[in-house]
């Protein structure tokens, strides 16, 4: 009843407000709302800066009294309309409504885009939209009226955020700081290049032009070549996400693309305070230096308080999770004004809100609104890079421009020579460095997707005219740019990379499995160089995540979350994605049994979880737990010395095992340097199987000779399963040997087989003495294994001879 009374209510106040009307209502108040919001001076710009209105007079304020007036002086009145609540008012809606078609014609084109796939398969949806762009100018232009030019002010703070916020929100953060060394040669050394290089040659080329030429000074060529040398982000994405190039390639030059807004920034307010002195000194270029790290650095000491921020608030929402997704878009919007607001680099903000903000936001907002982000995101930057190509093509229409071929032409050929030229020879310096090489495919992959856009247009349509008079053959050099490397390069790098057989990105869903592995290498790495004593990109690493594991996470993260390991994190997160494609294909009746109903009961909740009780321990038997934890458990990540051989505690058992291994290495030195005139090397001894069937077929040929009284003779049963080669030579002791006489029972055995006896654990099986130590047990051995000198067999003779 209060919500249908407060109109009332609201009538009746206005109603008393109104002098010598009362409660009477007047039709006329609803047919006449251009007096109540006047219309926009003509000729007015979307977005810019109308002139105020003048005083509203007392006949202006009340137009009752007005009408009244005219009524009872003048004594006629203006035309009866026949309905008079009806009319056309466009002035009044002219500016939203002109912008809601601007969205609407840019959706259309993006919808017939992706429906008629032959002409997605050829030309990029950049191409078409900067196509659209100049037929919708051309048509404007053609009917008699001035068309919308893309204004900076409109580009950088409407248009350009949302496209940072979804690439910094959405960042690989992995691949992105493993890479992180190599982007960042890309972004600033690269583009400190391409801007000095390629405005000390534009400088040179006016130089020798011609009269049109002269006047350009080296500070406006320096400009120029800070606006032109950076890579764009928005072309970057619009044509490497239709080619899905590999990880790898694609975060080094999305990611150049996005650090080298720090450069650009300051190189450009820079070169463009230095055209305003008089004369620059060394101190105004050590300052310039130094605002280069102030810039950047500034802008992500921004992005990370209100990512921080961002966070803590988000702690706070479990009672009100439908403005959850706001608190989001407008911390990272308004880290972005701010780092604006003192000349920061807000690119480098957005990009530092959204990493810093995301992993403690998604832990503590609910499923439904991250959908909401994620999707908002993407609809916002998609919105906002159709607008932005679309009127790229609206103002190289509209906008006025300056031919000058030599201009032209030599900017043109100058950023390809750069933009090569750079890439080559700081791809030579990162590849002595780099574990994975970049190859020549990969140059010419990330020299030829280095391309230009709207940041350049926008950069050099804010330049002033009472400073830079060159500025329209600036901006007709730079559009013929921007349209070179997103037509030429951009319809052309898909081939290309088709030709080349340059890898293509994996679409591959993460699993529990990929997750642990991984989490294992980094565990494995970070050992590694704990133990050389290396404190590498992995050591860092570890170093963070247990800051934050030990510190952030229990100021950012709400309940019991904050306290769940990673790889459970991950597992719930793929249990909600597999529950939300199940429910999504109609399968919900048929969830298999190895399918956990936790991801469903988070989709429709419909009791309120119980908390777990736990039972409480007395404190022997704790006391007893932890005990045998103690004992039994080792203890894990327990920091030890890094390796130093300098430090190292000294082993009381290392010198003694030096000096045995010397010794052991020394007499077996000494006994291949033995003078031997035995060259023959042993027999090969037989099987036993073998050694049973030559002693039966020749049973002769084992026979000892009767003028061998010293050697021993060898009797060996046939039919006994014993090998030949389970006897050991070294302690065969013939008859006689040892210094004691020969006994009857040894001339009836022959040789005697005496088994080896294992040698004892921690023995010397060199110096401890034995019974093959002996000097008549080796000279033995070598009597048994080398039969002395034969002669030569001659020419024809084989070398067997026969009866043997």
């Amino acid at each position: 009843m209060a919500a249908l009374l407060l109109p009332w209510v609201l009538l009746v106040l206005l109603g008393s407000l109104l002098p010598g009307q009362g409660l009477q209502a007047n039709p006329m108040l609803a047919s006449e709302p251009s007096r109540r919001h006047p219309a926009p001076v003509p000729g007015g710009e979307a977005g810019g800066i109308t002139a105020a209105p003048p005083p509203a007079t007392a006949q202006e304020m009340y137009p009752l009294n007005k009408q009244a007036a005219n009524h009872s002086g003048e004594g006629h009145a203006k035309p009866r309309k026949a309905f008079p609540v009806l009319g056309i008012d466009y002035a009044h809606v002219r500016i939203p409504f002109e912008i809601s078609l601007w969205i609407l014609l840019a959706c259309l084109m993006k919808l017939g885009f992706h429906v008629i796939p032959s002409v997605s398969n050829i030309v990029p949806e950049s191409c078409l939209l900067i196509v659209v762009g100049l037929l919708v100018g051309g048509l404007i232009k053609g009917v008699g009226e001035k068309p919308p030019i893309l204004r900076s002010e409109i580009f950088f703070l409407f248009l350009l955020p949302p496209i940072i916020l979804d690439a910094g929100y959405f960042l690989p953060l992995r691949q992105f700081t493993e890479n992180l060394g190599t982007i960042l040669i890309f972004a600033v050394v690269g583009t400190l290049w391409n801007a000095f290089f390629l405005g000390g040659l534009m400088y040179a080329v006016c130089q020798i032009g011609g009269s049109g030429l002269n006047h350009i000074g080296l500070l406006a060529n320096l400009l120029f070549g800070s606006i032109i040398s950076a890579v764009d982000p928005v072309a970057v994405l619009a044509v490497f996400e239709e080619i899905h190039i590999n990880e790898l390639l694609h975060i080094l030059v999305f990611g150049e693309s996005l650090l080298n807004d720090a450069v650009t920034v300051v190189l450009y307010h820079l070169f463009e305070e230095f055209a305003n002195f008089e004369q620059v000194t060394i101190i105004d270029i050590i300052l310039g230096f130094l605002s280069f790290f102030v810039v950047s650095l500034g802008g992500v000491f921004v992005g990370v308080i209100y990512g921080l921020v961002a966070a803590f608030t988000s702690r706070f929402t479990s009672h009100i999770r439908v403005i959850e997704p706001l608190f989001v878009f407008l911390y990272s919007y308004m880290a972005y004004l701010s780092a604006e607001l003192f000349h920061l680099s807000g690119i480098m903000a957005l990009i530092a809100s959204g990493v810093v903000m995301r992993p403690y936001v998604e832990a503590n907002i609910s499923h439904k609104s991250h959908t909401t982000i994620k999707y908002f995101l993407k609809m916002w930057s998609s919105v906002s890079e159709t607008l932005i190509f679309i009127f790229l093509g609206v103002s190289t229409v509209a906008g006025q421009h300056y031919w000058n071929w030599t201009f032209v032409i030599s900017t043109l050929l100058f950023c390809l020579i750069a933009r090569v030229l750079g890439v080559l020879v700081l791809t030579w310096f990162i590849n002595k460095f780099r574990i994975v090489k970049l190859t020549p495919k990969d140059q010419f992959i990330i020299a030829y997707g280095g391309l230009r856009g709207a940041i350049a247009f926008s950069l050099c349509y804010l330049l002033d005219y009472e400073h830079f008079d060159m500025r329209d053959m600036f901006l007709t050099a730079i559009i013929t740019v921007i349209f070179f490397t997103v037509f030429v390069q951009g319809m052309t790098i898909r081939p290309l990379v088709d030709l080349l057989a340059v890898k293509k990105k994996q679409e591959t869903k993460r699993s529990i499995n990929e997750e642990i592995h991984t989490q294992f290498l980094d565990h494995l790495l970070t050992g590694i160089e704990d133990i050389c004593g290396h404190y590498g990109h992995h050591h860092w690493k570890d170093k963070l995540n247990r800051f934050n594991k030990k510190y952030v996470k229990k100021c950012l993260i709400a309940g019991e979350r904050s306290k769940e390991p990673q790889l459970i994190a991950f597992y719930h997160k793929m249990e909600m994605k597999q529950a939300i494609e199940l429910v999504e294909s109609g399968g919900l009746g048929k969830i298999p049994s190895a399918v956990s109903t936790v991801s469903i009961q988070n989709i429709n909740p419909k009791n309120l979880p119980v908390e777990r009780v736990i039972p409480v321990l007395s404190k022997d038997k704790e006391e007893e737990i932890r005990k045998i934890l103690r004992n039994n458990l080792q203890k894990t990540r327990q920091r030890l010395r890094s390796y130093n051989r300098h430090t190292l505690v000294a082993d009381p058992y290392e010198e003694a095992w030096n000096q045995m291994l010397l010794r052991r290495q020394k007499a077996r030195q000494m006994e291949r340097s033995k003078p031997t005139y035995l060259t023959v090397p042993a027999h090969k001894l037989d099987s036993p199987t073998m050694s049973r069937a030559r002693i039966g077929s020749d049973p002769l040929a084992y026979e000892p000779k009767p003028d061998s009284e010293n050697l021993p003779i060898i009797t060996i049963d046939p039919a006994s399963p014993q090998s030949p080669e389970s006897v050991d030579l070294s302690n065969e002791v013939p008859k006689g040997c040892g210094g004691l006489p020969p006994s009857p029972e040894e001339d009836e055995e022959g040789l005697v087989m005496r088994v080896k006896e294992p040698s004892s654990p921690g023995t010397d099986d060199v110096f401890t003495p034995g019974t093959s130590d002996s000097p008549s047990s080796q000279r033995m051995l070598r009597c048994l294994s080398d039969p002395g000198p034969r002669p030569e067999p001659e020419e024809g003779e084989p070398f067997i001879p026969k009866g043997q």
